[in-house]
């Protein structure tokens, strides 16, 4: 394995057990794990590390994945990086919350190794795929006050520059590439998120109401086809 390009995966778990496990099978996997087991040492520990995702676990004393990935959506370094929670809370609610903070996506505990493994590669894999579509794609997309640069990966609103996650970003791409054309859910949980067409897809809804509350007036553009999905006008 070259691990001078091998993908750098962050876990942040106060129980032992499963960072041995996951470190193990990460580097089974071709990955290069860093595990933590105390989560106040996160922040400066990522920054040296400079991981390529994180993998948080929920509920941690002193301090829990949620409150961790709000921090590290707030570091100009780690905010793009893209983060699946390990959670024991099965609660759809408590999924939302944390995919309208930031979270990518998420595993229950207990987890299938082999499951967790293929979710890694394909939070991966989306991640990386939007910088090489970027490098291919110089074309600015526009839809009304929206100017979407795929080459330095930068959205606009009426001149003013939106911060988005790169799975937001992902989203809008997908949509003002497709103007006017309806995206099922399905269809974007498979163009955006790589998934199979079973997972659910309240996921969708959840990003696309993040996206609209960070694009302001600009995001009547995008209309809800009821029972169907999305279409940018």
């Amino acid at each position: 394995m070259n691990t001078a390009s091998a993908k750098r995966i962050l876990v942040v778990d106060d129980e032992p057990d499963v960072t041995e496990l996951l470190d193990y099978h990460l580097k089974k996997a071709g990955y290069v794990p860093e595990v933590i087991n105390d989560p106040l040492l996160i922040m400066a520990r990522a920054r040296e590390f400079q991981p390529d995702l994180f993998l948080l676990d929920i509920m941690m004393p002193e301090l829990d994945g949620m409150k961790i990935c709000r921090m590290l959506r707030a570091d100009p370094a780690l905010k793009a990086v893209p983060i699946i929670f390990l959670t024991a809370c099965a609660d759809a609610e408590d999924r939302v919350r944390g995919l309208e903070i930031g979270a990518d996506d998420y595993v229950s505990k207990p987890f299938n190794i082999k499951e967790l493994v293929i979710r890694v590669g394909l939070v991966l894999r989306r991640s990386g795929g939007a910088d090489a579509e970027a490098m291919s794609a110089g074309a600015l997309l526009r839809a009304g006050p929206i100017v979407l640069d795929p080459e330095e990966h930068t959205v606009l609103v009426d001149g003013k520059s939106v911060e988005l996650t790169a799975t937001e970003f992902r989203l809008l791409k997908l949509l003002m590439e497709r103007p006017g054309r309806v995206q099922t859910r399905e269809n974007l949980l498979v163009n955006v998120w790589n998934y199979e067409t079973d997972t659910e897809t309240r996921t969708i809804d959840t990003h696309v109401r993040r996206l609209r509350e960070k694009l302001g007036q600009a995001a009547a553009l995008i209309r809800t086809v009821r029972g169907v999905g999305y279409r940018i006008r």
